[in-house]
């Protein structure tokens, strides 16, 4: 009984067909491995391809380019400042703001050097990134001004709090806030 796991038996292929999958016939020396060439455009994968449309190379990321890398370093640095001022270290917001700020601006100025492909075309892949980082550098940035000033304002309801010793000291440092910004910032009870 035949196992039917095993396929039925395959025609030979004819002869003008070369299967990739086969071995040498015996006698063939070998041959160092070459990439197959695509005759027709149509299919993709060889160097006629859909993949090499110098059309379609305009646009495409270029992580060496230095204006692309600026805008990448735009974006994540203006995503950290605002994940450290959200959460509370001010200073490392204001720090990556500052530098997402000027990656993304920086970026956003400089021409594309000739012979990369964003040069040719109106496309300039970069933009995108550093908009992003520029945004949220200034989201950051806006976050940690107002929590300066917030501490400079009331730097006596701040010093006040810092140096009571006991919840009944801590309390009676609320008296320093204006009434709206008690239950906001003031010491709970």
């Amino acid at each position: 009984m035949p196992d039917p796991r095993q396929s039925p038996a395959q025609p030979p292929a004819p002869q003008g067909e070369d299967n990739p999958f086969a071995a040498p016939p015996e006698g063939r020396p070998d041959q160092p491995w070459e990439p197959r060439r695509v005759t027709d455009p149509g299919k993709g994968g060889g160097p006629e391809g859909p993949g090499n449309d110098p059309d379609q190379q305009r646009g495409r990321w270029d992580p060496t380019d230095p204006v692309q890398r600026r805008a990448r370093y735009a974006l994540l640095s203006g995503m950290w400042a605002f994940f450290f001022t959200l959460f509370g270290i001010p200073a490392m917001g204001l720090l990556l703001g500052s530098l997402a700020l000027y990656w993304g601006i920086s970026s956003l100025r400089a021409k594309p050097s000739p012979g990369t492909p964003a040069a040719e075309g109106p496309i300039r892949p970069q933009t995108t990134a550093a908009v992003s980082g520029l945004l949220t550098a200034v989201l950051a940035l806006l976050l940690t001004a107002g929590t300066y000033a917030m501490q400079l304002v009331y730097k006596d309801f701040y010093v006040c709090r810092d140096d009571a010793l006991t919840k009944s000291a801590e309390l009676k440092c609320n008296d320093l806030l204006p009434d709206p910004l008690r239950d906001l910032i003031g010491v709970k009870k």
